[in-house]
């Protein structure tokens, strides 16, 4: 694996209308499915329906070699999801997939699942385990075009990326530098010191653990409100949201505001926030990143963002819980339907307490020596 958070179900939504009805359909949708160009993967694509018609479902990914234990952790899902029909799809020289491809023709034939293809892909060729009449499949592969034909042109109309190179996904996750960089930290310590200042003014602690809650609840739907409008936070504004998102109870209130009708806004703004806010804050946003990249099915992006916050803070609660259930291959339903309501939240959390604010409070320090090595 590239990371320990291993990429989890593509669901059909995230391919709307992409008909496949080949075997080059199907290696011109795969990059559209996962996002970006896979190298040395294995790919496996879930399809329901009766042979030898199917309808796209998901589709699995995991990076070269892995173990068989692996690939065998995703038929309770294919079960789960209803699959009939898969394609398995190698990528890589012969020596690293045919062993990898040849467990999972095993597999697929034990588990009553139709097996349709199985196929290895280097180079522009592909070739079949499946087919041994030359005729079709002749020895030195078939050529395929990668990027152009009728699927590409169908999925990028419709809004799909394939990027070269899953380096190039995490690469859109890097913080900012330059002077973008300077301008977040300077913000940062304006809102900092301006919370320190408030700490040391409080003469009643559950007042102000309640006016900081309030506030921050208030500042994170009108965040979420901001970037459907198409706008965009300034650097005060997202060093103090950042600053707030420390605060479980407003980190969950935008938890609670994820839905089909937000995603988008809910995408842009905590993928900003991702990039801009300083190490030490990112946990929240890249965690809720992940939460809103896999629930719209961008499974890829969504462990790049849970390996963002597990490298700012290995115990992170909300990154660990979604990355466990990225590595049992859950789907995103599953959290979504046991997520409380805001008011839940209130009835289960009581009023606001200072110890709210306590993982702030040990935050609020000196920059740790890390972020001094980031960009300038």
């Amino acid at each position: 694996m590239t990371t320990d958070l291993p990429p989890v179900p593509v669901p059909a939504q995230a391919s709307p209308g992409l008909l496949l009805d080949s075997t080059e359909d199907v290696l011109g949708a795969v990059p559209y499915l996962l996002g970006f160009h896979p190298a040395d993967s294995l790919v496996v694509i879930g399809m329901r329906g009766r042979w030898p018609r199917g309808r796209l479902h998901l589709t699995v990914r995991w990076d070269l070699p892995t173990a068989a234990a692996e690939l065998g952790q995703a038929l309770p899902l294919l079960v789960r999801e209803e699959i009939t029909q898969v394609v398995v799809v190698g990528y890589g020289p012969g020596p690293l997939v045919t062993p990898e491809v040849d467990a999972a023709v095993a597999l697929f034939g034990r588990s009553g699942i139709r097996l349709v293809d199985a196929l290895r892909v280097e180079g522009g060729r592909y070739w079949s385990y499946l087919c041994a009449d030359t005729a079709c499949c002749p020895v030195d592969g078939t050529p395929y075009e990668r990027r152009a034909g009728v699927v590409a042109a169908h999925a990028t109309v419709h809004g799909l990326v394939a990027l070269p190179d899953r380096e190039t996904l995490e690469r859109s996750l890097d913080p900012v530098g330059g002077a973008a960089r300077s301008a977040m930290r300077r913000a940062t310590a304006r809102a900092a010191q301006e919370v320190r200042a408030g700490l040391a003014a409080c003469d009643d602690a559950g007042a102000f653990a309640a006016g900081f809650v309030a506030d921050g609840v208030r500042r994170v739907r009108s965040a979420v409100g901001v970037y459907a409008a198409g706008g965009r936070l300034d650097d005060d504004e997202a060093a103090r949201l950042g600053l707030d998102l420390t605060v479980i109870r407003i980190r969950d209130e935008a938890w609670t505001l994820v839905a089909d009708d937000t995603h988008e806004a809910h995408f842009r703004l905590w993928h900003d926030l991702t990039r801009r806010l300083e190490p030490r804050f990112v946990p929240p946003a890249a965690s809720l990143l992940g939460l809103v990249a896999w629930h719209g099915g961008d499974s890829a992006l969504a462990g790049v963002a849970l390996a963002r916050a597990h490298a700012a803070d290995p115990g992170y609660s909300m990154a660990n819980l979604i990355a466990h259930a990225l590595r049992h291959l859950l789907p995103p339903r599953v959290l979504a339907e046991r997520m409380p309501r805001p008011e839940d939240l209130d009835r289960e959390m009581g009023a606001p307490r200072m110890t709210w604010l306590l993982p702030l409070v040990a935050l609020l320090g000196e920059p740790r020596a890390k972020e001094s090595r980031d960009p300038p």
